[in-house]
């Protein structure tokens, strides 16, 4: 309704800038905004995604009728921002293991309707995305374990019935762990193990003849992952790249009125 009181033949030219470091995401959804508002509107970037931005840095200039510049601002900014966020969480992640064999992998804790864009952002920051659903890979944890009878005959049904896929069972303790490296799955999820128990959980996975990949999860910060990392475990996941999102600053400024069209109806 606001946009409403520009007149309909106004044009105007804006810019985009972020006001912090980041890695920016989301352009084609910004992009997709602006133009089912207007398909005539002009777009140039400055940047693309999974580029590293810093204060101050120009992303984007948009030029067009001021009607719909101003309508999708909004939306095209929330996309950016989030997915943007997205990244940049998951680059800081990256960097602080970076050295180390470990790798950094999303969820499926994510927004409401942005999964696609949230996991294609955290691959924009470097990191890699674990399972997009519950068809494409078999992550049996405690209910399903109980359900099923146990560990072992839970691990020997997915094999049965899963075509191929990948199976991983996530275990909360060491005497859980040689339970499921005795059923042979492809991954074992450590859940909230502390420090010493993943570096004996690393051991015990290199003792055995075929040992697993091992995946860290639970309680991942900043602060602790690059330890987590150094215990040797293959992958870390973590829900809040996708979960606790923080956006970007981003500003989109109109900073040029195309003159004679201002007292159109």
């Amino acid at each position: 309704m606001t946009a409403q009181l520009v007149a309909a033949g106004q044009s105007v030219r804006a810019r985009l800038i972020t006001r912090e470091d980041g890695v920016l995401c989301g352009t084609a959804w910004a992009a997709q905004t602006f133009r089912s508002l207007d398909p005539a509107i002009q777009l140039q970037w400055h940047a693309e995604d999974g580029d590293a931005i810093r204060a101050g840095d120009l992303l984007l200039e948009v030029a067009g009728r001021a009607r719909a510049v101003l309508t999708a601002e909004r939306t095209a900014l929330n996309f950016l921002q989030t997915l943007s966020g997205t990244a940049t969480a998951a680059s800081r992640f990256v960097a602080a293991v970076r050295g180390t064999d470990c790798r950094i992998l999303d969820t499926r804790k994510t927004l409401p309707g942005l999964r696609r864009a949230q996991k294609y952002a955290v691959r924009c920051g470097g990191a890699h995305n674990h399972r997009r659903g519950l068809f494409d890979m078999f992550l049996i944890k405690e209910n399903h374990i109980a359900a099923a009878g146990s560990l072992a005959s839970a691990v020997t049904a997915a094999r049965r019935h899963g075509a191929g896929l990948a199976v991983e069972v996530e275990v909360e303790s060491l005497e859980e762990l040689e339970r499921a490296l005795d059923a042979g799955p492809d991954v074992i999820m450590l859940d909230d193990f502390t420090a010493a128990d993943l570096i004996e959980a690393v051991a015990r996975n290199r003792a055995r003849a075929h040992p697993v990949k091992l995946e860290a999860s639970g309680g991942i910060s900043l602060e602790n992952v690059r330890q987590i990392a150094q215990s040797g475990v293959d992958f870390i996941s973590i829900g809040a790249l996708t979960k606790h999102v923080r956006a970007v600053d981003l500003s989109l400024r109109i900073d040029f009125v195309e003159p004679g069209a201002a007292g159109s109806a």
